[in-house]
């Protein structure tokens, strides 16, 4: 096979995508397990942060996190064990239940945000001009919605950074 065809800058892309990826999720996991949270609790946290009301339907919630509806149920039911948020009816819609952070959640999620944001900092945004941080962004959010059309589901209010990103 021709080595060329290695170079082709979608694979170098991809490639850094992943390792960007890679090196931030792991300074990412050390901190929140010192607040006792895992990435995809921390995830959960903070979209129902940002959302109205700190809360969304559990299909929302499985829409904005890509997981499937019985993993998302099993990480509500995790969390929900251990105080971090609480599942409230529907009105209306019998069938559908929100998933509410609660005092205690959001209060765990307030005490990883310093540390979270100084690694976003130190690792990320700070290694970008404000104008490069802004296309990449825009670029990310293109790709995202390409990739994952319901990343946003359930977000409404107000979106002065774009909604719940």
């Amino acid at each position: 096979m021709d080595q060329n065809v290695f170079n082709d800058p979608r694979i170098t892309a991809v490639g850094l995508l992943v390792e960007a990826h890679a090196g931030l999720s792991a300074r990412f996991t050390a901190q929140f397990e010192e607040h006792g949270l895992s990435p995809v609790e921390f995830d959960v946290l903070t979209r129902l942060a940002r959302s109205p009301d700190y809360r969304l339907r559990m299909t929302d919630l499985a829409a904005q996190t890509s997981l499937s509806t019985s993993g998302t149920t099993r990480v509500v039911d995790r969390m929900e064990r251990d105080g971090l948020l609480a599942r409230r009816a529907c009105p209306a819609d019998r069938r559908s239940s929100f998933a509410v952070a609660t005092e205690s959640g959001r209060k765990r999620l307030d005490a990883v945000l310093p540390g979270h944001l100084r690694i976003i900092e130190e690792w990320f945004t700070g290694q970008l001009d404000p104008e490069s941080l802004a296309q990449l962004l825009d670029g990310l959010r293109r790709v995202r919605d390409a990739v994952h059309p319901g990343a946003t589901a359930g977000a409404t209010g107000p979106e002065p950074d774009r909604g719940n990103d």
